[in-house]
């Protein structure tokens, strides 16, 4: 079965480069007279998912109808442009300024940026879950008591098992992991989890049962199911997804049900549902074009009766995708 590319709203299943960067998606609020672009973000998953989205399209009606735009006769409805792309090519959009907020999901990364002048704030917006997800018929015998390292350990050593003597095809696949191996913030994560049990799967040559395919979240997942692999995404993606490809696999780590247990979100131990927390901070950068209305946008973000309360009523499939940053909105 040949794997094409799907996405939510994506244009194009590669970041542009900058010299060809175009918008993956455009906003206006529902305002069909907006024309000019005001705000530009960068971001991959939560965009993909559908959130940027919303997010974008409730900002535009909020500062028309209650916020500056509504004590202005002059103020015009605009448009919100989503620029696709991952922790750290967003962070490079923010970094030369083509884009005014970036949705990014690695605290050292976005402080680099903040300490450089890149960046001038800083919110945490969300919390995100990775999932370690593969193919039901499990050929790498994870448990579910089994730990997010045992599972990596186990990943590895039935990989490399499968490359000596193949198991028979018509009893279940040979184990394989696929990596986006693009500097994505999954990927940031899938390599610490390797680099934990002393594992760089990676490193040349790589691992036969490494399976490197650099494309973005909803494709990756794609490919995973059709190619029956394990691999590490996260809630929002797992739950905006196609059925079909959720069916081809199955979650064997990851906090399943948001309203159990919060504590993780002020926890600093290493449980398992720490170690897989996938928080999303925004940055605003130096650059932004119109400063203003970007400030007001990370104030809006992070409000309770604003972002927050776009983020906590975000469903897909039934199921809320992110935890908004305070708990109890």
């Amino acid at each position: 079965m040949a794997i094409q590319p799907i996405g939510t709203v994506v244009v194009s299943t590669q970041a542009s480069s900058p010299s060809t960067l175009t918008p993956a998606g455009t906003y206006n609020g529902g305002y069909k007279n907006a024309q000019t672009v005001r705000l530009r973000i960068g971001n991959g998953g939560a965009g993909q998912a559908g959130l940027v989205g919303e997010l974008a399209d409730a900002f535009i009606r909020w500062w028309c109808v209650q916020g500056p735009g509504s004590k202005s006769p002059h103020e015009a409805p605009f448009l919100v442009e989503w620029y696709l792309g991952d922790t750290t090519q967003s962070l490079s959009y923010l970094s030369t300024g083509w884009v005014d907020i970036a949705l990014t999901y690695n605290e050292a990364a976005e402080m680099t940026l903040i300490r450089k002048g890149s960046a001038v704030e800083r919110q945490l917006v969300f919390f995100d879950h990775f999932y370690i997800v593969g193919p039901p018929s499990n050929p790498a015998g994870l448990c579910p008591e089994d730990s997010v390292l045992d599972i990596s350990g186990k990943i590895v050593v039935s990989g490399n098992q499968d490359i000596l003597i193949p198991p028979d095809s018509t009893v279940r696949p040979p184990t394989r992991f696929l990596t986006r191996f693009d500097k994505s913030a999954t990927n940031i994560k899938e390599n610490e989890l390797f680099i934990a049990i002393g594992q760089v799967p990676w490193a040349l040559p790589p691992a036969l049962w490494y399976h490197i395919y650099p494309r973005f979240p909803a494709q990756a997942l794609h490919a995973a199911s059709v190619l029956q692999e394990y691999t590490l995404t996260d809630r929002g993606m797992w739950l905006s997804g196609e059925k079909g490809v959720r069916d081809g696999l199955k979650v064997y780590k990851g906090k399943l049900n948001l309203g159990a247990n919060n504590s993780t979100l002020d926890d600093h131990s290493e449980s398992d549902d720490t170690v897989l927390l996938n928080p999303c901070s925004a940055l605003l950068g130096a650059s932004a074009r119109d400063k203003q209305l970007a400030t007001q946008f990370m104030q809006w973000l992070i409000a309770p009766d604003g972002g927050q309360k776009v983020i906590k009523e975000f469903v897909k499939n039934g199921e809320q995708l992110f935890q908004p940053r305070f708990p109890g909105v």
